[in-house]
């Protein structure tokens, strides 16, 4: 009997052991980046349109949430590149053109979702 408690041990062991390298491996991998300028974005018209409206669906509001998201990170992408704005300042620009001036609130880490981009 306590053989086949020790086997049945062995291979749960066996199993677990796999799943944490398994995650290692996963861990250990660069994050991938994609690039901004391929991200697929919704028609000016269309943007400007759920800009105006007050309620939306759930996929509008995703659409629209995307679409700030992307023109968030091209602002910043710009402004970091360019030599007429000191270091660190493009963030608070960037936020007060595209969420602030529109009534909106930033999403949570939207910074730090944007080094996800190049």
């Amino acid at each position: 009997m306590n053989k086949k408690i020790k086997k049945q041990n062995q291979k749960r062991n066996q199993k677990r052991n796999q799943r944490t390298n398994q995650r290692r491996k996963i861990s250990n991998r660069k994050p991938r980046k994609w690039s901004i300028k391929q991200a697929r974005m919704i028609s000016k018209k269309k943007y400007e349109s759920l800009l105006r409206r007050k309620k939306l669906t759930l996929s509008e509001k995703k659409q629209l949430d995307r679409a700030l998201f992307v023109n968030y990170c091209k602002c910043i992408k710009t402004l970091k590149y360019s030599k007429k704005y000191s270091k660190g300042s493009e963030y608070p620009i960037c936020n007060q053109s595209i969420y602030k001036q529109r009534n909106l609130k930033s999403p949570k880490n939207v910074n730090i979702r944007c080094r996800d981009y190049y």
